[in-house]
């Protein structure tokens, strides 16, 4: 039965990047498959597009993904990007058909789990409330603070050595208006932002922080984004510090959380470290995946 690929436009382009996208229907106009292609906007990383491909199981194997993968990577090339990346977990269709259309494994990813029904409080607790000295928690739900939005700015360099393995990831070069654009993103949503900061008692400064997003109606499971410390600032076991901060957060505000959901790259053994002890349980592995043009 032939397919067809008609292609699309998202006409929503956030700060950071814009989407194309393709739709695969059948003779009857039955949606059978999709591709999405994440075109990143910003310097830094103006050389890298992300790939998502799915096909309903029932039509799987009748060259449908080849053709929405082909469709994708032309379009890349077009825009003059040189990687293009897409995520499989292990075991799954999806890693295998990435494998055949040319992309290696760049990093892999551990996804991890912490059931707040069954979260060790006494010990987050004493985690959250030790002190550490020269430094001083604080926190704030949404966008930051206009009092702390400058040191924030320059704690996110802190993301810069992040561990992404052999991935073409470039670099994402954070300001303010960028910072409360991925706020006001999740606000839009209907979930909320809660983010944990470390302040150096020295300097009034930022030294490193920890998000969280809780999904709309508190319900479910959150998942943590980014979690850092700067460089000059680590060693003194403020992310786990933070991060039991967070949880404590989490769990009062929002009693009907299930739990909290975060991924660590394998090459990154300090935060699985920090997962460990704070009770996260792995759920799976997942690969990223890069095509170079």
């Amino acid at each position: 039965m032939p397919v067809r690929i008609t292609a699309l436009t998202d006409p929503e382009e956030t700060s950071s990047s814009r989407r194309l996208a393709w739709l695969a229907s059948d003779a009857d106009g039955s949606p059978v498959g999709s591709a999405s292609l994440r075109l990143f906007t910003q310097d830094g990383q103006r050389h890298l597009a992300e790939l998502d491909v799915q096909v309903h199981p029932a039509e799987r194997r009748k060259q449908i993904g080849t053709r929405l993968l082909a469709a994708a990577v032309a379009a890349a090339r077009e825009d003059g990007r040189r990687s293009v990346i897409a995520q499989a977990q292990d075991g799954s269709p999806g890693l295998g058909f990435l494998t055949a259309g040319g992309f290696r494994t760049a990093l892999t990813l551990t996804y991890a789990r912490l059931d707040l029904a069954e979260a060790d409080l006494p010990a987050l607790t004493a985690l959250a409330g030790a002190p550490h000295s020269g430094y001083r928690l604080t926190a704030w739900d949404g966008t930051v603070p206009d009092e702390l939005a400058d040191t924030y700015v320059v704690s996110r360099r802190a993301m810069d050595d992040m561990p992404m393995g052999a991935v073409d990831y470039g670099t994402v070069i954070w300001d303010l208006d960028r910072i409360r654009a991925a706020a006001a993103a999740v606000e839009t949503r209907g979930e909320s932002l809660h983010t944990v900061a470390a302040i150096d008692r020295s300097s009034a400064a930022i030294v490193g922080f920890t998000e969280l997003v809780v999904p709309a109606g508190g319900t479910g499971d959150a998942l943590h984004y980014g979690t850092a410390v700067l460089p000059e600032h680590r060693g003194h076991g403020l992310a786990r510090w933070m991060k039991a901060a967070a949880i404590l957060a989490a769990r009062e505000s929002h009693p009907q959380l299930g739990g909290l959901l975060t991924d660590t790259a394998d090459n990154n053994p300090y935060m699985r470290r920090v997962n460990d002890t704070l009770g996260y349980l792995p759920t799976h592995v997942a690969y990223e995946c890069q095509l170079d043009l």
